[in-house]
């Protein structure tokens, strides 16, 4: 009985030592710098916990996206501030060709006298764009562990400047000689009927036109990085655009102001 008495004391005493100890290292003051560093540990230690746990947590984040849509592709770049847990403030930016679903390409070989470069029959003007918007992101559930993955709801919306290049093809003029022009209505039949190829990506960059308009968007993200600091991610959505003027792709088509797809990204990034 008196040793069970002295070890039961004998913890206590530890116990109470510890408990002491703490206290004491809990209630003597801080120098500034001393505050810093705890507290640093503190974010820290709550970083190694929230991975552990599958928890997205950073202060900023950036990414770059190559686009695939059903009405083209084109480049991103994005960049992240996290407000909460489950909020993200996202500016993005995106370069894209958007691409008439009339078009068709025309294979020409029975001239000798041009290459017989292939042409996209009756198409009047390439149609590139340039697109900067601001959006949030909500995330709907964590990863659960390091090997999960995140989902996320994104909306944001914006301006997109839309730039026409016009296209030219290879014909022969009144001479006999061979001329690359662009759809005119003085030569339209020319320009749909004597094509003897086209011209390549060399051709009508001075002549760039300015489409300006909105846009706005709805997607849903899974990221599946392994780890926090770096995104690794799937975009999958729908994107509606707007322009002040109907935009001439093709001849032979009718021509919109109003665009709607739904595309998919491949997102690949960093957190800090």
């Amino acid at each position: 009985m008196r040793h069970l008495i002295a070890a039961v004391g004998l913890v206590s005493v530890m116990f109470g030592g510890r408990a002491s100890a703490q206290n004491t290292i809990d209630t003597v003051p801080r120098t500034p710098h001393q505050e810093k560093v705890w507290e640093r540990k503190q974010r820290v230690n709550d970083l190694i916990r929230r991975e552990e746990e599958g928890v997205l947590a950073y202060n900023k984040q950036w990414a770059f996206g190559i686009k695939l849509a059903t009405d083209g592709y084109g480049l991103s770049f994005e960049e992240g501030w996290m407000r909460s847990l489950r909020w993200t403030n996202i500016l993005q930016f995106e370069l894209n060709e958007k691409k008439s679903p009339k078009e068709y390409k025309v294979s020409v070989s029975d001239n000798p006298f041009t290459d017989g470069t292939p042409f996209i029959y009756g198409k009047q003007n390439y149609f590139y764009q340039f697109k900067i918007g601001f959006g949030q992101q909500y995330m709907f559930g964590g990863k659960g562990n390091k090997n999960g993955v995140a989902v996320s709801g994104i909306y944001a919306g914006g301006l997109s400047l839309g730039l026409l290049r016009p296209y030219y093809v290879q014909t022969e003029d009144s001479t006999g000689q061979l001329v690359n022009i662009k759809y005119t209505q003085q030569d339209s039949a020319q320009f749909l009927g004597n094509v003897y190829g086209g011209t390549g990506l060399g051709t009508g960059w001075s002549e760039l036109k300015i489409k300006p308009g909105l846009h706005a968007k709805l997607a849903l993200r899974f990221d599946y990085g392994r780890y926090n600091e770096l995104l690794s991610a799937i975009e999958v959505g729908v994107n509606a655009e707007y322009y002040f003027n109907q935009v001439p792709m093709m001849v032979l088509a009718q021509n919109h102001a109003f665009f709607l797809n739904s595309y998919v990204t491949i997102l690949f990034g960093k957190r800090k």
